[in-house]
């Protein structure tokens, strides 16, 4: 009866999950491909740090935008001890600009990242400011699209999110979650309208920002410790009172965001710990999710009378049902990986331990800097 109970709660919290997945994929903003010129002035920022194996590409799709006749791209090679910055000063373009940085320690209370977006933001002489990771490929209407999207709708950021590639059986697991996540959680109508910082969700692989907005807030020293940086920065817009939007970018650009499963292990884990507000909140957000998504096919696989066991079932179609619908809206690969919400779901909260383990041991690292 105590297994019955379970799998009935489980069960409906997963179907629960998969109703407000459907109805929140119709809110789903996708940027126009055909959207209008930009006559603003834009400038597109990359922080690269040893990114030999990437840069070229990301920066000639950068210079390749279409319809952004105002555009600047400024690259900052942040420390790089590869061939990041020669690759990049090879590229011949007058709109393109190479920023050497140097390895010293980054200054007291910031990190890395943050640290690099301010540097080239204060380089910056666009009204709009498009903030690129340098492992990511853009389309050629990416930035007059996402531009388009975020004037149109009267937003003063928005966070297109890329399509996630994955190779390995990790990645294959982990990845697809980064826009699950919140197409599936967060009631994306409702955070559009709402300044409430807790309705926030970005990638710092894409974030198309207002100029003015952003030096508003004190640009990225509002968030120089954050480790999730990205989300931390709409958050920061919307406390100011501004407006944004997370859209669907898997028609905009792409990115293979770690290469294996040690990149993706020491990826994760440099900044899971920080992702839930405290540790109390982490373990109350990986409990929701595994007795959501891991619970019900556990009970249809082990409990001893039939009707217990189609409970279950029906709670892990619920789950597969609610990544299935994402993975197809976002174009990402839906079977057989679908089929192994559980599997990702677990693999995810794994992930969310090692990250707090190494946090407290203070071993957390990423391109040789501490977090």
């Amino acid at each position: 009866m105590v297994m019955r109970k379970a799998a009935a709660a489980t069960t409906c919290l997963a179907s629960a999950i998969a109703l407000h997945t459907a109805v929140n994929l119709r809110s789903l903003r996708r940027p126009n491909p055909s959207a209008p010129i930009v006559h603003e002035h834009v400038s597109l920022l990359i922080p690269a740090r040893n990114e030999e194996g990437h840069i070229e590409a990301t920066v000639r799709s950068a210079l390749a935008q279409a319809g952004v006749p105002g555009l600047e791209v400024i690259v900052l090679d942040d420390g790089s001890d590869d061939r990041t910055g020669a690759i990049v000063s090879a590229i011949d373009d007058p709109r393109l600009t190479l920023v050497t940085g140097n390895d010293d320690p980054v200054p007291a209370g910031w990190l890395g990242k943050p640290w690099a977006c301010a540097r080239l933001a204060r380089l910056a002489t666009g009204s709009v400011l498009a903030f690129v990771d340098a492992d990511v490929l853009l389309q050629p209407w990416a930035l007059r699209a996402a531009v388009d999207e975020m004037r149109a709708g009267g937003f003063s950021l928005v966070a297109p999110y890329p399509r996630q590639q994955a190779a390995s059986i990790l990645e294959r697991l982990v990845q697809p979650l980064v826009t699950w996540s919140w197409a599936a959680t967060m009631p994306l109508a409702w955070a559009e309208r709402s300044h409430r910082p807790s309705l926030s969700a970005a990638n710092g692989q894409l974030i198309v920002i207002d100029a003015a907005a952003y030096r508003s807030i004190g640009g990225h020293a509002a968030v120089r410790a954050d480790v999730v940086e990205d989300v931390a920065l709409m958050r920061s817009v919307k406390t100011a009172g501004h407006l944004t939007a997370t859209v669907d970018g898997s028609g905009l650009a792409s990115c293979r965001m770690y290469n294996g499963h040690v990149q993706l292990v020491d990826g994760y884990a440099k900044s899971l710990w920080s992702a839930f507000g405290g540790p109390a909140r982490s373990v109350a957000v990986n409990g929701l999710l595994l007795a959501a998504f891991v619970a019900p096919p556990l009970i249809a696989l082990t409990a001893r009378d039939r009707r217990t066991r189609s409970i279950g079932a029906i709670g892990y179609a619920a789950g597969v049902a609610s990544r299935a619908m994402v993975a197809r809206r976002t174009g990402e690969r839906v079977w057989p990986d679908a089929a192994a919400q559980p599997l990702s779901i677990a693999a995810f909260s794994a992930l969310n331990a090692v990250s707090w383990f190494r946090h407290a041991r203070g071993t957390n690292t990423w391109k040789g800097r501490p977090v």
